[in-house]
């Protein structure tokens, strides 16, 4: 058999077992999703915000806009803000984020704010004084119903899953969560991404 021909069908059986088995990873860095009221405050009444880059999950998407986090031992400027606006504002970032802030940081899935760290937002037009809504995101898997049978996996059940990065690790306790709305990729944050070698284009696979 022609060797160009057995490098193409290698290639075709290859890209069908990752299509089966793997599943994308992301690293998501510090991020800000913001409420109509601290929209109006931050940036001025009636403000929109700017679309510059569409996100992986539809509807989602980064803005043009960017803020300052303070905490009480530091601060962070030029966070993203992410779109669309949201019902509760709510901060995500990472451990080392909290430590250098020196904030007291629960892990919470994304919406799971209530008691959470408080913080100080400033904008373009002045600060909102949150009392809480600081998090850092739970480590956490996207998937589409038709990929959730794929893996045999239900929404909300917690799975193992194994990054293969050059620093090959398995996380355990990643939440799963299922949507119609939802396209399937597995999001860690950028402590978790240098701990397994995170690149472009990383997999992974959910091992239970």
């Amino acid at each position: 058999m022609d060797d160009k021909l057995i490098d193409n069908l290698v290639e075709q059986v290859l890209s069908k077992v990752k299509e089966e088995i793997f599943i994308g990873v992301e690293a998501s860095g510090r991020h800000v999703h913001l409420s109509r009221e601290c929209i109006d405050i931050l940036f001025g009444k009636g403000y929109e915000l700017t679309k510059v880059k569409e996100l992986s999950q539809p509807g989602q998407f980064a803005c043009k806009e960017r803020v300052t986090l303070i905490g009480p031992k530091g601060s962070m400027a030029n966070v993203v803000v992410l779109g669309p606006e949201r019902k509760d504002t709510q901060v995500e970032i990472s451990a080392t984020d909290a430590l250098i802030l020196g904030l007291k940081v629960p892990v919470r899935e994304s919406g799971d704010v209530k008691g959470s760290s408080g913080i100080l937002i400033v904008g373009e037009k002045s600060a909102v004084k949150l009392e809480e809504g600081t998090i850092i995101a739970k480590r956490h898997i996207h998937l589409t119903p038709k990929d959730a049978k794929k893996f045999k996996v239900n929404d909300k059940e917690n799975v193992k899953v194994q990054v293969l990065g050059s620093r090959k690790l398995i996380f355990d306790d990643v939440a799963i969560r299922v949507s119609e709305h939802f396209n399937s990729k597995m999001h860690i944050d950028y402590d978790e991404a240098n701990a397994c070698g995170f690149k472009n284009g990383i997999l992974a696979r959910i091992i239970k």
